[in-house]
């Protein structure tokens, strides 16, 4: 089944460069639930790419995101939460359309944090993520 998604009226609707970031509320009822690690900017032999590019990097999660979903029968369109780590706020914000041209298909909710580091001082974004598969 699919998932709905909804901005209520009486909650700030996020938006940068006129793109809005998430949706506030995503409501699923369907038996078929995706859980996604979160994903670094790591290529299939482990190498990271894009070592301190926030950019680069944010593209890497993504196609890692997408691989992931295509696993379990999913694309990006499904996804119905994300939750993102990052290094650096700021850079992250800059970049907003690179993270829209993944998580903007299906506009998630979603939830954004700045923490220290990751597991790797180079890396600079982490994406987990749950998607409904239809």
């Amino acid at each position: 089944m699919p998932a709905t998604k909804i901005q209520p009226p009486t909650l700030f609707q996020r938006a940068l460069e006129g793109r809005v970031l998430y949706s506030h509320v995503v409501v699923v009822e369907a038996p078929s639930l995706i859980f996604i690690s979160g994903q670094l900017a790591r290529d299939k032999s482990g190498t990271i790419v894009g070592p301190r590019d926030m950019r680069r990097q944010i593209e890497q999660v993504g196609d890692n995101l997408r691989a992931a979903l295509r696993s379990a029968g999913a694309d990006l369109g499904d996804l119905v939460k994300t939750t993102t780590f990052v290094t650096d706020i700021d850079e992250f914000f800059r970049h907003v359309d690179m993270r829209h041209n993944y998580l903007g298909v299906g506009l998630p909710a979603s939830t954004t944090v700045e923490v220290r580091r990751l597991s790797h001082p180079d890396l600079m974004v982490e994406i987990e993520a749950i998607a409904v598969r239809p």
